[in-house]
This record gives C-alpha cells, structure tokens and sequence, in this order.
C-alpha cells in the first residue's frame, strides 16, 4: 500500500462499492415497506374470498378455486395449508414459502391460549355473523363492504379459515422472487449485476487513479533524470490539454529542468570564458618574459608590459569574484541609506574626465531627490560600468546623457549614447558574463566583457532590473530600475 496508485485505486474502488450498496440498501427498504404494504392489503382479501369459497362448496370447491387462482398473480404464489401442513393440492412448497410456515408455527407456539395474535388493521379479532349472502368474493373488510365471515381467523402473520368440520386451513401468499432483487422487481440475477457493478466501478477507479497518478511517476522518473545528469528530460508530453493542479506541476517540472539545462551551458561557458581571459594575459606576459631575457631586449619596456598584464588579470579577478559574490544569493549584503543623486554625480564627473580626450560631454537630466537603501559601492559599480561603456562606444565630440527619473514605479536610471547599438537578438545576452557582440570589441578596447554581468546581477540584488534597447533615432540605451522598495525617503 505504498504506491499512491494502489492506494487510489482501491480507495475509490472501496467508496464507488459502499455508494452502490448503500443505494441498493436504501432501495430495497423503502420497496420493502410500500411491498409489505400493499401485502398485507392483498392477505385478507384473498383469505376472506377462500373462506367464502370452502363454506359454501367445500374442501373441493376450494381446491377447485386455488387451481384457477394460482396463476393470475404473476409476482405470487398461494398456498392454502392444511393442518398436516402440506399443500391441499399437493405441492411442494417454495422456500419462501417454507420459512414463512415456521414463523407462523413459532408465532403461534408463543402465543398463549384464547389469544390469538392480532391481525392488521381492521381485522383485529375474530368476527361475528355470517358470511354475506349473494356478495361479490372479497367483499370483506378489504373491500369495505361488510363484516369478514366467521369461518375467517385473522392473523398478524398468516390468516386461517375453517371448514364446517371445524377443520383449520392457513391461507400463504409469497412472492417468488424473495431476493432483495426480487423485492425490487429486478431480475433474479443478483451475482451478476454485483459482479458487473464491481467491474465498471473496477475499471472507474483504475482510470482515475492512473489519470492522476500517471504524471507524478513520470515526474519520479524525471527527477531520478536529473540526478543523473540528464538535463534534457521532460515530462509534460500529452498534458497539454489538462489544465489541473499535477498538469500544472509537471510543467512547472519541465521549467525547472529547463532552467537548470541552461544554467548548466551558462557555467560551461563561463568557465570557458575565463579560462579564455587568464589565458590570454598569461600568454602576453611569457611573450614580454621572453623578449626580455635575449641580448637586445628592452627590458624596462619589457617589465612595464608584464605589469599592465598583471594589473588587467587583478581586475579580472577582482570582477569575476564580485561577480560569484552577487550569484550566491544566500550572502548578504551590507545596505544603509545614502543620497543617490549625490552618488550619481560622483560617477557622471569621473566618466565626464575620461571622456574629455574624445570630447564626449555627459550629462545628468532629472533627479532623484531621495535616498536609497542598499549598498552604495555596488551601486555605483553597476551604474559606472554603464556610464563607462556608453562613453568608450560613443562617436568623437557625442555627448552620453544620464537620466533619472523618479515616479510610482520606483527609480529608473537611464544612460543613454550616440554609439553603434546591439543587433536585436543580443539585446539580452549583453548582460551575461564575457559575452561579445564582437569578439574583439572588448578586448581592443581594454574591456574584459563582465561589466554589464555585474550591472545585472547588482540590479538583481537589489530587487530591480537592467535593461537595453536600440534608441529609435540612433543610439544605446541601458535602463537601471529600482522598486519603491528601495526607495527610504
């Protein structure tokens, strides 16, 4: 019972059998009481016209009256008794029919001399006077037409007449079919219709325990999938119509594996693409050692080239650290409240100085006029990558404008330039680490291509956003936003 299907499966197998036997249950005891019912009006009128028929003819009259009766009920059979207990035509008696004669025989034992059980309602003792004269049979009490004759006892289980020789006969009326089924009307085929109720309420159950339980093995076996390195694994083939809650989670499954696939490629090429960036410094420099050990060589020169190397693979270091602190989301960070347009003035005059020997003047439009909770250097890191990007890629004598504009929606920092901009579909991948639009522009212009990776992650961290877009008239534009949230003042 530790499979989920098993135990779906027999839970509603279980609960489909109780419904079908509590109505079946619950059927039968109302039919029960409207048969008993209608049984007991039907008893007396019979007896009383039997009675009728064995005081004017006779024990053969009778006979004869019971051979032409017999059949005309199609749900019952009648008997008449005699006192040695066998039918007066002879006949064996049914099983109903038996087990009623030893209640009625039990019945009378208990009862104690003189008093008689009492019969149903209007027949409640033994009547007075005679038989009606000229009247139709049946004309007793059931009919409400007169009293019942006095050959005619009247019992709470069985009725009796009596023969003029004071002989006593007992009138049984028995269905045929005594089943619950027959009680019902149904056909006397109770073992099949049972076994057909459990079969459908069978084969019910099994759809649904699979329907339900067939996605979640599948998501078992995709889970065992993962843990063995398969990450292109996928269980929501053939939910796509299924709208529940398991469709829903075995979707959700497919997004994580997804997820997981691509951060699985983005760490290959990470590690890539550091491998690419040390490896290259290191070869400039063993190039710079080598030239530097022959006679001719210029070693100063040769010393001053290793030191820019050793600087560039610092700050690589530095960045791709920086960049591995943000990604552990679990590390916190030290936040504190500080003025964000003081800070953003600090960066627009350090990229102003850099941009004089091009002549690219940068501006500030807008202000925030508010403080922001988080972590100033961090911040600054990430807007300054932007900055310096913007002004290193703009044409000569462009000018690189800083937006900044504070609304409902939190704080948006926009830097926009003159420069070339980014093919569409790259448009998202500038934000990834050591990705190129080309592969030299970066690495000619001193760039290490893991700024815009900081920016992001920075962003991230501090619940907002980065994003670029081609400016329509020409030019770049990265977008920096901040929530509400982040806003103290």
């Amino acid at each position: 019972m530790h499979s989920l299907f098993v135990r779906i499966f027999v839970l509603f197998w279980i609960a489909m059998a109780i419904i079908v036997a509590g109505s079946i249950a619950v059927t039968f005891t109302v039919a029960a009481r409207e048969y008993e019912s209608r049984e007991f009006q039907r008893r007396p009128a019979i007896a009383i016209e039997a009675s009728e028929v064995l005081a004017k003819g006779g024990l053969g009259a009778l006979r004869t009256w019971l051979r032409a009766n017999n059949h005309t009920m199609a749900d019952r059979d009648l008997y008449i008794i005699g006192p040695d207990g066998d039918d007066i035509l002879g006949r064996p008696l049914s099983e109903n029919a038996a087990r009623r004669m030893q209640f009625f025989r039990e019945s009378m034992a208990d009862a104690e001399p003189g008093n008689p059980p009492a019969g149903p309602p209007g027949l409640a003792g033994p009547a007075a006077g005679p038989p009606p004269v000229g009247g139709p049979p049946g004309s007793g009490p059931a009919g409400g037409q007169g009293p019942p004759p006095r050959n005619f006892r009247p019992q709470r289980v069985l009725p009796q007449i009596v023969a003029p020789d004071g002989t006593a006969y007992t009138v049984l009326l028995v269905p045929r079919r005594p089943s619950i089924f027959g009680a019902l009307s149904l056909p006397g085929i109770s073992a099949r219709i049972l076994g057909i109720a459990l079969v459908v309420s069978a084969f019910a159950s099994w759809w649904l325990a699979q329907h339900l339980s067939a996605p979640i093995r599948r998501m078992q076996e995709g889970a065992r999938a993962l843990a063995g390195e398969r990450l292109d694994v996928r269980v929501s083939a053939g939910l796509d119509g299924r709208k529940d809650e398991v469709a829903v989670l075995a979707r959700e499954f497919d997004a994580m594996a997804d997820r997981l696939r691509a951060n699985r490629s983005a760490l290959t090429r990470l590690l890539g693409d550091i491998s690419h960036e040390l490896r290259s410094p290191l070869a400039r420099m063993r190039l710079a050692l080598g030239l530097a050990r022959q006679p001719s060589a210029d070693t100063a020169r040769q010393l001053d080239r290793m030191e820019r190397e050793i600087e560039r693979l610092d700050v690589l270091i530095s960045q791709v650290l920086k960049l591995a602190r943000l990604n552990g989301t679990d590390i916190p960070f030290e936040r504190e409240p500080f003025d964000v347009d003081e800070m953003i003035d600090e960066v627009v005059r350090d990229a102003a100085f850099e941009g004089t020997a091009k002549g690219c003047k940068v501006e500030t439009v807008g202000a925030a006029h508010g403080v922001v909770s988080g972590n100033r250097d961090l911040l600054r890191s990430a807007i300054e990558n932007v900055l310096r990007n913007a002004v290193r890629y703009s044409p000569q004598n462009a000018p690189v404008e800083v937006a900044v504009e504070r609304s409902a929606a939190g704080l948006t920092i926009s830097v926009r330039d003159q420069g070339p901009g980014v093919p569409p579909g790259e448009l998202e991948r500038i934000f990834e680490p050591f990705y190129r639009v080309a592969e030299s522009r970066d690495r000619d212009s001193g760039g290490e291509g893991i700024g815009l990776a900081i920016t992001s992650q920075v962003m991230k961290a501090h619940g907002g956003t980065a994003r670029a877009n081609n400016r329509a008239g020409g030019g770049f534009e990265v977008q920096l936003n901040l929530p509400p949230t982040a806003l103290a003042a």
